[in-house]
């Protein structure tokens, strides 16, 4: 695929994170025991491709975040965590590097990387970014409990609902280049 259809095919898959979070999945009947929030929005960051700079990572961080606060009227808050995530992407990454290392051709796919790694990737990926979310929204430790089972129960509904998306709308096979 060349450059350009990369960056438009990456455009798409913004507008639909996005667009699908800030128009349906940001409700209150998505949220389960007021208590699990769906972070939609994080799946365009964690299924970037593996080879994306640090750079662009943290500037398509930026703006996927800066475009939620736009529409949920938050003054920063979904720019600061998705941040924080783009920033602690690669690191991630390098952690569960497989011992030969990367291909090439691999990709943030469950069919070529396996369940253990996609579980860990997303786990500790969308926990850290809860955690940085939550503390940020509450801005104290006033409630710190409550704020614990919220990251908890949102880090296990954003995970699932991350996994169906990677085993509905991914595909079985590597693309050729």
């Amino acid at each position: 695929m060349s450059i350009v259809g990369t960056i438009g095919w990456q455009l798409v898959r913004f507008t639909l994170f996005v667009g699908l979070y800030v128009l349906l999945l940001n409700n209150s009947n998505f949220v389960l025991f007021d208590l699990g929030w769906n972070f939609f929005y994080l799946g365009f960051l964690l299924f970037l491709p593996i080879e994306t700079p640090i750079v662009v990572q943290l500037l398509l961080g930026f703006v996927l975040g800066f475009t939620v606060d736009v529409f949920q009227d938050t003054g920063g808050l979904y720019t600061a965590s998705a941040v924080f995530t783009a920033y602690l992407r690669p690191w991630v990454l390098r952690l569960l590097t497989p011992r030969d290392g990367y291909d090439a051709a691999d990709s943030v796919n469950i069919h070529q990387m396996g369940w253990q790694w996609m579980m860990v990737y997303l786990i500790l990926l969308i926990a850290l970014h809860h955690v940085a979310f939550f503390l940020l929204e509450l801005g104290s430790f006033l409630s710190l409990g409550f704020t614990m089972a919220k990251i908890l129960v949102s880090t296990l509904y954003t995970t699932l609902v991350m996994l169906i998306v990677q085993l509905v709308f991914f595909p079985t096979r590597r693309r050729s280049r």
